[in-house]
């Protein structure tokens, strides 16, 4: 059996390939921006809606509904450290001393500090 590799056509097929795949992420990234934008616009609006409902409009401004990136990020934050997964520890740091027994490995190491020629 033998397997013949003509370099042209290799080299076709990964720059196709290349081609397909860099357009298809770019493709992807540009869906997933306008799922984003419009997925704000539309909880905006639903917010809106939700006040026209309760005729509470007349108080709020358009810019009252919009959550800024600071105030996202403080919020991210405070639930970040609120879910405070770890122990509870205390603060208090004790130091033992402690004897180790005697090993045969621990005397090894004393043994190789000084190397007697």
């Amino acid at each position: 059996m033998e397997l013949i590799f003509i370099i042209q056509s290799v080299i076709s097929q990964g720059i196709q390939i290349a081609i397909i795949g860099y357009t298809i992420v770019f493709f992807a990234l540009v869906l997933l921006f306008y799922v984003f934008t419009f997925l704000a616009k539309g909880l905006v609006w639903q917010k809106k809606q939700k006040l026209l409902r309760e005729n509470k409009t007349k108080k709020l401004k358009v810019e009252d509904l919009i959550v800024t990136g600071e105030v996202a990020t403080a919020i991210a934050m405070a639930i970040y450290l609120s879910r405070d997964l770890h122990d509870n520890e205390s603060d208090i740091i004790t130091i033992k001393k402690v004897s180790k027994a005697y090993s045969p490995w621990n005397s090894k190491i004393y043994g190789m500090r000084y190397f007697q020629r």
